[in-house]
């Protein structure tokens, strides 16, 4: 049986966080919270719900995710497979194994939970993050010959494919970033559709107009950088 981890980074999700830890289904053998900043009830509620709480002062999505990591690291035995996902509620976490299912049963390295159009709750995304997914996934396109539809940050990888990543983006980079050096490294890769509905709470990215601006110069950014390479 297959050993899964999930980080979950976590900005002030008090009423969302203890449903996607306690509705992740019973094959994840830990699941990490990494505590970004939060100045509510983030902390406890994820403790409640059977946790492990970690803490990233400094802000940022990849911050959060590499502190995550890092914890997996100096652990004596290394997983098989790591999955994040947001703490927002805004995935359906049962949906896990289906995530994970292509890596467990046809060897694959990298699978993206693709936030399909049908599958997606009526305003449960943003026009920033329509648009963003849609510009940066055609750029990978043409620029690589991906078969991308979405950055969804609901994910799964495998341990050792996620390590010779070297992973660095600090921030709104992180999930380009993977996908990115998915291709470079050439990565099985696979998408597999997923539900998605509204958020709990206010985005810190696509809810604030410095936040979607700040995160599609990252991704555009990375783009770019790998396409002159």
């Amino acid at each position: 049986m297959a050993d899964i981890k999930v980080i979950i980074p976590a900005v002030n999700e008090e009423d969302s966080i203890g449903k996607v830890v306690s509705e992740l289904p019973k094959s994840v053998s830990e699941i990490i919270v990494v505590n970004n900043g939060s100045t509510d009830a983030t902390v406890i509620n994820a403790e409640k719900a059977g946790a492990t709480v970690l803490t990233e002062n400094r802000r940022g999505y990849g911050f959060a995710c590499l502190k995550g990591m890092d914890y997996i690291a100096k652990q004596s035995k290394a997983p098989d497979i790591i999955v994040f996902i947001d703490g927002d509620y805004s995935d359906y976490p049962e949906e896990l194994d289906k995530v994970v299912a292509p890596i467990l049963n046809n060897n694959m390295d990298l699978v993206i939970g693709a936030r399909k159009k049908e599958l997606r709750e009526q305003g449960s995304m943003t026009f920033p993050q329509i648009f963003g997914n849609e510009l940066a996934t055609l750029l990978m396109r043409l620029f690589f010959g991906a078969k991308f539809t979405d950055l969804g940050p609901f994910r799964a990888i495998k341990y050792d494919k996620l390590k010779d990543l070297k992973m660095e983006d600090k921030t709104y980079g992180w999930t380009v970033e993977m996908q990115l050096k998915a291709l470079r490294k050439k990565l099985r890769y696979t998408e597999v559709p997923v539900r998605y509905k509204r958020r709990i709470g206010i985005s810190k990215v696509s809810g604030t107009i410095k936040g979607a601006i700040f995160a599609g110069i990252k991704i555009l950014g990375w783009i770019f950088k790998y396409s002159i390479k």
